[in-house]
């Protein structure tokens, strides 16, 4: 589906991409991640079109450049930065179903799924969203177009628990027909959501593994945790991790989305100092 072949990138004689050859398909979850100027988001840029470059970047065999359009409609890009958009959230809503073709509704879906109103915020400018709002507006439209290419950076930031489940579940609906390319500088934030892990340093791919996929996107977890004390900056953790306080600080009970696993044990473990035992239980869907 997609064809890197021997793609270089140069900004004023200093080298971003180095040869890079890679073969994405359909049923592909790839989690690209790498320092910060590994070369990732000019990966993505040359994949978009938005660059040009030495070598080749074909979709379907066609170069994203010379069939901009053709080629743009069968993606959903999410950027790591939400662009300063002016325009209203309910024309930027019909702007982009209309490049792509697609029903507005099914976007206006998508966002209300994942808690945020459009009828409530269709008359403010998008630049004065949330960071949050932002975030699950560009999700919106990502994922409520019919796309079969996902490209996502830091697609997770700003979520809350809640919207970071229903987002997962997004992706499961599509992860059999659609290839998706992830992009993050910490694995632990993708893990569970890819079967292949792509890892770049210098503009060169360095790692190119596939892991194994035998994880329910959909899981839910429930989480119990015992502490030997209460402490505060733990109870803030918790706190926006949405878990309830079940004994004045020292024990705590949430949900924890299934590919969320890693990323929470990663938190739990920076308070293994006053950590009296967990419990950690799968819920289904």
């Amino acid at each position: 589906m997609i064809r890197f072949d021997k793609v270089s990138k140069t900004f004023r004689r200093n080298t971003v991409l180095n040869n890079v050859d890679l073969s994405i398909a359909a049923g592909d979850r790839v989690a690209l991640v790498g320092s910060n100027g590994a070369g990732k988001t000019t990966l993505i840029r040359c994949l978009l079109g938005e660059y040009t470059c030495e070598g080749k970047v074909l979709v379907e065999g066609k170069n994203p450049r010379e069939y901009r359009r053709e080629v743009l409609a069968r993606f959903g890009f999410v950027p790591q930065l939400p662009p300063p958009l002016k325009m209203p959230v309910g024309q930027l809503l019909r702007f982009s179903a209309a490049l792509c073709n697609a029903d507005v509704k099914e976007m206006e879906s998508v966002s209300e799924r994942l808690g945020l109103d459009p009828a409530k915020i269709r008359q403010q400018p998008f630049v004065k969203l949330s960071g949050g709002q932002k975030q699950k507006l560009l999700i919106s439209i990502a994922l409520g177009r019919n796309s079969d290419v996902l490209i996502m950076d830091e697609p997770a930031a700003n979520l809350d628990p809640e919207a970071r489940h229903v987002f997962f579940s997004l992706l499961a609906e599509k992860q059999e027909h659609a290839a998706m390319l992830i992009s993050s500088h910490r694995l632990d934030e993708v893990a569970a959501l890819v079967n292949r892990v792509i890892e770049m340093d210098q503009g060169r791919i360095v790692l190119d593994d596939h892991v194994a996929d035998n994880i329910n996107i959909n899981s839910r977890l429930l989480c119990r945790i015992n502490l030997t004390r209460a402490e505060q900056a733990f109870a803030k953790t918790m706190a926006e991790w949405g878990f309830k306080d079940c004994d004045h600080g020292a024990s705590w009970e949430g949900i924890v989305a299934g590919p969320d696993r890693l990323r929470y044990l990663g938190m739990i473990s920076r308070y293994a100092g006053i950590l009296k035992d967990m419990h950690i239980e799968e819920q289904g869907e």
